[in-house]
């Protein structure tokens, strides 16, 4: 089968679109034959090998999975004998160790049946980002009706669908990005927008219930005065903290800070399972939730589709067709 591998951590360069052996399910796995697969900002994070922290568990030296790419939409060939989520020829989404490939072994604990009546290229962007937002929204959060949100990094991958979900779960939503996106933010349901090229979070003086930070750049101080009394801060993003912990030492701050104040300081680790991946597809078909596509690349444009996503250019998501 063609696949893009990358044999050694660094930029795009690195990749290589190269025919390999298809993978064999185990007895919990699917094979999935792969339509469209998803580009979240965690795949350049594998693919340069920083912050060095995540070579921890995703290879020292070199890429312990030489595919890059997590999320996956396409259609089941095969499931191990002990697999029963899913069947052959069903339509699904899910999560792989190697998604950039015209073939995927899925876990069966990280697949689902994909939203009824949505394109594969969309569906593809929906697992991993999806997931993180669905769990910053409803569990890190606790997000409920008619509270005030902030939601920083709101035109982004994670953000465009945290919004949607605060949104449709009653809240009342700011969403923070460039001027150039604020149309982006109101459309998906943001009441009024910030655009932090201009204003910063904390000029008004307005008090927030949740703040969602996906952004990763603002002081806790500052985060915590836009804050109500008895407010949470969820730190879901961090980019800005060196080679070593990127950013992550504001989410270590905040959970050490947490227990010594009234408000509630917690940092999101995402989850991934097919239990909220079928929220997910739910709340589209419910007509709750859209991905934002904005564009696709071919599977041999694999490093381009990278290059453009961490430029930081990206309204909501991109993905590749295969």
């Amino acid at each position: 089968m063609r696949a893009v591998v990358q044999r050694q951590y660094g930029g795009s360069e690195q990749l290589r679109l190269d025919e390999i052996d298809a993978p064999k399910p185990g007895p919990g796995d699917v094979l999935v034959r792969v339509r469209a697969a998803g580009v979240d900002r965690g795949t350049w994070h594998l693919m340069t090998g920083l912050p060095y922290a995540v070579r921890l568990g995703f290879g020292l030296r070199r890429p312990k999975f030489p595919i890059p790419g997590r999320d996956v939409a396409g259609v089941v060939e095969a499931v191990g004998d002990e697999v029963t989520r899913v069947a052959v020829g069903d339509a699904v989404i899910g999560t792989a160790d190697g998604s950039f490939a015209e073939q995927a072994v899925v876990p069966q604990h990280r697949v689902a049946h994909a939203p009824a009546g949505l394109a594969m290229e969309q569906a593809a962007v929906l697992p991993v980002s999806g997931l993180a937002a669905l769990q910053a929204v409803r569990e890190a959060g606790r997000v409920h009706a008619g509270q005030q949100v902030l939601v920083i990094g709101a035109s982004g991958g994670v953000g465009s669908y945290a919004v949607q979900i605060a949104a449709a779960d009653g809240a009342v939503v700011t969403g923070v990005a460039s001027g150039a996106k604020t149309d982006l933010v109101q459309a998906l349901g943001a009441t009024r927008v910030i655009d932090y090229t201009r204003e910063d979070i904390d000029r008004d003086g307005t008090r927030y219930d949740v703040i969602i930070d996906l952004a990763g750049n603002r002081p806790l101080a500052q985060l915590r005065r836009c804050l109500t009394p008895a407010g949470t801060l969820v730190i879901a993003g961090g980019e800005d903290g060196g080679r070593w912990l990127g950013g992550t030492q504001r989410q270590l701050a905040a959970m050490t800070r947490s227990p010594f104040v009234h408000q509630r300081l917690t940092a999101l680790l995402s989850r991934e399972n097919g239990e909220d991946l079928t929220t997910l597809s739910n709340l589209v078909e419910q007509g709750l939730l859209r991905p934002t596509l904005e564009r696709t690349y071919a599977l041999q444009e694999a490093g381009k589709a990278i290059d453009h996503l961490a430029a930081g250019h990206v309204r909501g998501k991109v993905a590749l067709t295969v």
